[in-house]
């Protein structure tokens, strides 16, 4: 019995991010859902298609998902972010949260496990995550949250804050759990982006643009990232920490861009994965549009920050 691996369903899945992180702690994927097309084929392309159910989990029975022990979900996220339409549950992004609410009624699960930006403990003065928080309570669950930035959590140099939402069934194994905490970062910028290597034309910008002329203008000769966003180019808080990969990198006007030996550039598709943590065998399929990668990447999670939080699930459970 000790032997038997805790099995996981994921909502909104994405590219797999989370799914990952648990798979790295041990734990067994046995159902997930995604709308996202062009997803599903990157989930797939990594995951298999054993478990992978693709469409709307509105029109979803769960009687039709297998016995799990844990749900995850990286819940849509635009509606309560500061990048985003900041709409809440007037969003109908937003109102999937629910959803997740009917699964858990349904299925009630040991543990859950959400994701989301750090905006969604202040959104609508905090009253977004009081209906959140609140749901879970009212399912028969003790919640625990914490705002993790991934560069103090993950190891990895990317200024990524996202909240984390663990909810138990049991009252003591909740008040056994603790978020792991911080490490020491060791890895640098440096250590993921090598500036004297060639890479794809595809990532480099047409020097014959005024966009180029605007981005060269700016930083100069540094060497360090910036950021473009929405055509303005900005330095980073923190010149030691990638700035926070979002979806809207699916535009060469919302990039994180530098300077190499060969020209100027964006970060590539792969940099970007490991800016994530995503493991090293994880790639996109060749049917995936490059701009559509970029935007499944910074929808995804930071896989490393879930694997650390999913031990510490596994040790209570």
């Amino acid at each position: 019995m000790m032997n038997k691996r805790l099995r996981v369903a994921s909502m909104f899945a994405g590219i797999g991010g989370i799914c990952s992180g648990f798979l790295q702690a041990g734990f067994e994927i046995v159902w997930a859902n995604e709308l996202d097309k062009a997803a599903c084929r990157t989930y797939r392309h990594n995951f298999g298609d054993g478990y992978l159910v693709e469409g709307d989990i509105e029109t979803i029975d769960a009687k039709s998902i297998p016995n799990f022990d844990v749900l995850t979900a990286g819940f849509p996220c635009q509606s309560f972010s500061i990048g985003g339409t900041q709409k809440g549950f007037k969003d109908t992004r937003g109102i999937l949260f629910f959803e997740i609410a009917r699964i858990i009624d349904a299925k009630r699960p040991k543990v859950i496990f959400l994701e989301n930006v750090e905006n969604l403990v202040e959104h609508d003065e905090g009253r977004t995550f009081l209906v959140i928080y609140n749901v879970l309570v009212q399912c028969g669950y003790s919640v625990r949250y914490k705002v993790i930035p991934t560069n103090e959590y993950g190891g990895v140099p990317q200024a990524r804050k996202r909240i984390y939402i663990v909810a138990f069934l049991d009252l003591e194994k909740c008040d056994s759990f603790a978020f792991p905490k911080t490490i020491q970062l060791d890895r640098k910028i440096a250590d993921i982006v090598n500036q004297a290597i060639k890479k794809n034309d595809i990532y480099y910008y047409n020097p014959d643009t005024p966009l180029y002329n605007k981005i060269d203008a700016f930083i100069g000769k540094s060497r360090r990232l910036f950021r473009i966003y929405n055509g303005t180019i900005r330095n980073l808080r923190n010149p030691d920490l990638c700035s926070t990969l979002t979806a809207s990198m699916n535009t060469i006007y919302n990039a994180i861009v530098l300077r190499d030996d060969h020209g100027i550039r964006r970060l590539t598709l792969q940099e970007s994965l490991d800016f994530q943590g995503f493991p090293n065998d994880f790639y996109f399929p060749n049917t995936i549009r490059v701009e559509a990668a970029y935007k499944q990447i910074g929808n995804s999670v930071s896989v490393p920050v879930v694997k650390r939080i999913a031990d510490r699930i596994k040790a209570v459970l």
